[in-house]
């Protein structure tokens, strides 16, 4: 395969090697939009319906793939997103400490595994010691990470990312078809409009 001359030079209609790249991010560029911004966005899509949660809007998509909807020209977006971040409790040097012992616990149980396979003894013995270190050690790393943080994140939680709303959208060519199964559905959405 020729290479361009300069290390800098990039791939132009006419060089050998587009045939060869894959398709997506890394491999051949998608073609520009017609007002140069970009590549194609897709198929004018319609909003079918709205829904206050996902599962609503799961049970339509479900709905229209069981009466033979084609669901792959189909989406559910969730709007107005919010992060939620829920917290769990007061984090302490003990909890730290309880936390790490039992992460290491397990790192401490697959080393044991690892080398109980290859023991001639008694490879019982080999594991609960592999445990044991191990949870010793996660007990001191998480005790010691918790004080490093000098108090400034005493609590454990967990995020999540919520919707407001869910949106049914499919393809504009499919939306009749997609309303007239949904007719026939007891679950009625709360508008539609056009994207």
């Amino acid at each position: 395969m020729d290479r361009p001359s300069s290390q800098t030079a990039a791939w132009r209609p006419g060089m050998p090697g587009r045939d060869n790249l894959p398709p997506g991010p890394g491999g051949q560029p998608a073609p520009p939009s017609a007002d140069g911004h970009g590549p194609e966005a897709g198929p004018p899509t319609v909003t079918i319906g709205s829904y206050p949660d996902y599962p609503s809007a799961q049970r339509v998509v479900d709905f229209l793939a069981d009466n033979g909807f084609p669901v792959e020209r189909s989406a559910i977006v969730g709007t107005n997103l919010t992060l939620v971040e829920t917290v769990l409790g007061r984090m302490t040097t003990g909890r730290a400490a309880l936390i790490g012992a039992g992460t290491g616990a397990w790192f401490g149980l697959f080393i044991g595994l690892l080398f109980g396979i290859f023991t001639a003894g008694n490879w019982i013995a080999v594991i609960l010691v592999g445990l044991a270190i191990g949870a010793i050690w996660g007990a001191v790393f998480g005790a010691v990470a918790h004080a490093m943080t000098g108090g400034q994140r005493d609590f454990t939680s967990a995020s999540a990312l919520r919707a407001g709303q869910y949106a049914v959208i499919v393809e504009a060519e499919l939306a009749d078809q997609a309303r007239q199964l949904l007719g026939r559905m007891r679950l009625a959405p709360s508008g539609a409009t056009s994207r």
